[in-house]
């Protein structure tokens, strides 16, 4: 019973997903305009929550952090990456406003306690 309740308790815990992107100067403003257009599409699923970070001492290099409210989000939103054509051509579009690949981490919350 304790296994099952851990798991259950596992499954709701948030993931959140950090991508390290460059972009070059000139097309700073382009990338803002497709995130302004994108992030509801990206959110549109629900249970997710895209945030935006720029590093203070160097402009162009951001973070895209997506947050999944659980597991379950996640892996529906990991589907609909693969999957859904117009997800897939997005996320295409976003690469090609980038100066390099993105570098992506995936974190898990630990509960303590």
């Amino acid at each position: 019973m304790a296994s099952r309740v851990r798991a259950a308790h596992t499954r709701r815990m948030p993931i959140h997903i950090h991508l390290h992107c460059r972009v070059a100067p000139e097309r700073r403003d382009d990338l803002l305009r497709f995130l302004a257009r994108a992030f509801p599409t990206y959110e549109a699923p629900g249970g997710i929550r895209m945030r935006l970070y720029e590093r203070r001492d160097d402009p162009g290099t951001l973070i895209e952090v997506v947050e999944y409210e659980s597991v379950e989000a996640y892996e529906r939103d990991q589907r609909r990456v693969v999957e859904d054509p117009a997800m897939r051509a997005l996320l295409a579009e976003w690469r090609a406003l980038l100066a390099e690949p993105p570098r992506v981490e995936t974190w898990e919350e630990v509960g303590v306690g």
